[in-house]
């Protein structure tokens, strides 16, 4: 059986066609370490990892590389806002990412490398792409001149002018086109700087990524995902820096990309006071309970993220570990046919629905086993039966006047625009067992 997935290179769902049919290479765009993980973050982590595990039972050997970005203007505002240094940060909100996939029970990839680790290759490569006459240099800032490369704006599918009018493209004197992109940049007194034949400086964020693939999965490879945000501009110039650099006709095969985390339809965002972050859920609920909350809609479309979503899932876990009191070891092979939603462009929904029904079989006596090796396929039924039992919801005492009280203060917040307090007085209200949500203009909430 062929696994099939969405290229949005083509905007279609194609038959997956490695270019070794022994070894198969996926990079996936990793965090950037300013700040804790939010839901909307743990998305693609849950989505790629199941794509490995399908990608490992069928081939001989897959190399997944996600990489770390620890140096990155946001890692550099975020403090100088502390008044910490970039290490000091950087080696918290790593420590607490890697806690968090370990919580969503995400297998650690092949490669995990850090941008900070890699400088003196995307220092070769800028090289390779002035030499190449891709790249220009003015005040000490190196910029990708965007008209050398005919096939920018194909993984968008729009045209460079349509590109430009619709996106954040910074504006700078530096320039020679608006569209161009920063390969490098001089850094200040006060930040993070390494040696080059520029000055001192640091990286632009969309090298990074070129570097780091190159090194693992060379010049081409079959898969790159990430969340749909990221198509443009971060993947469109990765293509063209790294295709303009390597002298290739392609740079990955497949573009894989999900879709937001909404909240009340609306996007997890900052900007509308709506993130939750992953830590927050620990105390609350098992991380098997968000992994198949973020398995409950296919990874195309947009996942509204709710207090029924969690409690249906909470449900089913409930109903399925009961049947696994024997913490039975399973090592079975799936079958192809039971896989097949996976195969099928990873269609996590109707996998989900295969496991309903092997569920209702065991139930009767019978498949007990291949029942409980198909959730094991996913990530689901890995912990041991006493450990899912200890998870008991804990609801902090707290009165509605209270609740009301901090939902006023947190709505105060965001009208002032500062987004960071009212994240925290949400942070607050999350340890204490209230979810709110912002919905036609009223926040409501509710017990967890």
């Amino acid at each position: 059986m062929d696994i099939y997935l969405t290229n949005n290179l083509t905007n279609k769902k194609e038959r997956f066609i490695p270019k070794n049919d022994k070894s198969v290479g996926m990079y996936v765009c990793g965090p950037t370490v300013y700040d804790d993980p939010h839901i909307g973050n743990a998305r693609p982590l849950v989505i790629f990892d199941i794509l490995f595990k399908l990608l490992k039972d069928k081939f001989n050997t897959v190399t997944y590389v996600r990489n770390i970005t620890d140096i990155d203007d946001k890692i550099i505002k975020s403090c100088k806002d502390q008044n910490i240094s970039s290490k000091e940060l950087t080696e918290k909100i790593i420590k607490s990412f890697l806690e968090d996939c370990s919580y969503l029970n995400c297998e650690d990839p092949t490669h995990q490398p850090k941008a900070t680790e890699h400088i003196d290759l995307m220092i070769k490569m800028i090289s390779e792409l002035l030499t190449k006459g891709f790249a220009y240099e003015n005040k000490k800032h190196v910029y990708f001149e965007v008209k050398k490369f005919s096939d920018y704006g194909k993984l968008s599918n729009k045209n460079l002018d349509d590109l430009i009018a619709g996106s954040r493209v910074q504006i700078s004197e530096n320039k020679k086109n608006s569209e161009d992109f920063v390969l490098w940049k001089p850094s200040n007194d006060d930040e993070p700087f390494w040696d080059s034949p520029w000055g001192k400086g640091r990286p632009g964020w969309h090298l990074e990524c070129s570097a780091m693939s190159k090194k693992f999965l060379g010049d081409e490879f079959d898969i790159h995902g990430g969340g749909i945000d990221l198509i443009f501009p971060h993947h469109e110039n990765e293509i063209a820096q790294s295709r303009c650099a390597n002298e290739t006709k392609t740079f990955a095969s497949y573009w894989v990309h999900n879709a937001f985390i909404t909240m009340s339809n609306e996007k997890m965002a900052k900007s509308q006071g709506n993130i939750l972050k992953i830590k927050d859920f620990k105390k609350k609920i098992s991380g098997e309970v968000v992994r198949l909350a973020l398995m409950s809609a296919h990874y195309k479309q947009p996942l509204d993220w709710n207090d029924k979503l969690l409690n249906d899932c909470q449900s089913t876990l409930d109903k399925w570990y009961a049947l696994n009191s024997e913490n039975l070891e399973i090592s079975n092979k799936i079958s192809e046919e039971i896989l097949k939603p996976l195969y099928e462009d990873l269609n996590t929904p109707g996998y989900i629905a295969n496991l309903h029904k092997l569920y209702e079989d065991a139930k009767k006596g019978q498949n007990k086993e291949l029942f409980i090796s198909a959730c094991k396929f996913v990530g689901l039924l890995d912990e041991d039966i006493q450990t899912w039992q200890n998870f008991k919801k804990n609801k902090a005492s707290i009165n509605e006047f209270e609740i009301k009280t901090k939902i006023e203060l947190r709505n105060k917040a965001r009208e002032n625009k500062d987004y960071k307090e009212a994240d925290k007085i949400r942070d607050e209200l999350l340890d204490k067992g209230v979810l709110i949500e912002d919905k036609d203009g009223t926040t409501l909430w509710k017990f967890k």
